[in-house]
């Protein structure tokens, strides 16, 4: 079993910038797995935000936040973040986090195992 906890979520206004994190704990499935950052707004799919993958940190983006938001990781902390700069109002959702033993960068959220809670990030105009 995997555990992920996100945290970092909060309320800013338009232009601000907010950093989750998502902590991974329980088997050893990082070597060789994917770690995703999803988001869902009221009334709407959850969608991707962005990928890594654990070993060789290789990233992808959704196109509505290339640019302004970044993947990272700490294998040493067992930790991802996303770094959300210039957030917009449309940015508005519950983030989650996600993980799946592949060496690809799934996109789908169908193809994820694992998911944390999720954490609020409310932008403001």
């Amino acid at each position: 079993q995997v555990q992920l906890v996100e945290s970092g979520g909060g309320l800013v206004q338009a232009g601000a910038s907010l950093r989750l994190s998502c902590a991974a704990s329980g088997a050893r499935v990082f070597s060789s797995s994917a770690l995703g950052w999803f988001r869902q707004a009221p009334g709407k799919e959850r969608e991707f935000v962005a990928v890594i993958t654990w070993s060789g940190g290789s990233t992808n983006y959704a196109d509505s936040v290339t640019g302004r938001f970044t993947i990272s990781r700490d294998n040493a902390k067992n930790t991802v973040y996303l770094q959300m700069n210039s957030l917009k109002p449309e940015d508005t959702a519950v983030y989650y986090c996600a993980a799946v033993r592949t060496l690809r960068r799934p996109v789908n959220k169908d193809e994820y195992d694992y998911w944390g809670q999720g954490t609020q990030v409310t932008v403001s105009s």
